[in-house]
């Protein structure tokens, strides 16, 4: 009850609830644009500078998210109740970052920076997909019927 209590008040939750769907706009975006680039050659410039703002914004979710674990469970990243989450997003962030690390020191063609953007997409969408089980699983929770057992320890805790 007193995580969900910080939760609810914690500003950073309405930062999250912003960022989220905002990177998420950018990633669709970006990920066209990356396929066009891969199908016919054309637009490098405008997918790399998507894949930057994409970047960026999975940086800024991170710094926030990691604030807004902290005023919830007291830990900055590792929580109990987002361990695997935070696994796989060190994940996203690396591949994100070797991207970053393959434009500003050219390192591979174009078309391999690109390959390894589809790889960094392809695990935010599955840590997308992990955060979004666990927004809607605790909805769930939220929303659930309370039995007479439940209320009753509610009002002794």
């Amino acid at each position: 009850m007193e995580e969900r209590r910080r939760r609810d008040t914690t500003p950073w939750t309405l930062v999250q609830g912003i960022l989220a769907p905002v990177q998420f706009v950018a990633f669709a975006i970006s990920l066209v644009l990356v396929l066009r680039y891969l199908l016919s050659g054309d637009g490098l410039w405008i997918a790399t500078c998507s894949i930057v703002v994409k970047t960026l914004l999975l940086y800024a979710i991170m710094i926030t998210g990691s604030i807004w674990e902290r005023v919830v469970f007291g830990r900055y990243l590792f929580a109990h109740a987002f361990f695997w989450e935070d696994v796989f997003s060190m994940l996203v962030l690396a591949l994100h970052t070797a991207y970053l690390v393959a434009i500003i020191s050219d390192i591979g063609s174009p078309r391999q920076q690109m390959v390894l953007v589809l790889a960094a997409y392809t695990s935010y969408a599955i840590n997308a997909t992990q955060f979004l089980l666990k927004l809607r699983a605790a909805r769930l929770q939220d929303y659930a019927p309370r039995s007479a057992v439940r209320v009753a320890v509610e009002e002794v805790t």
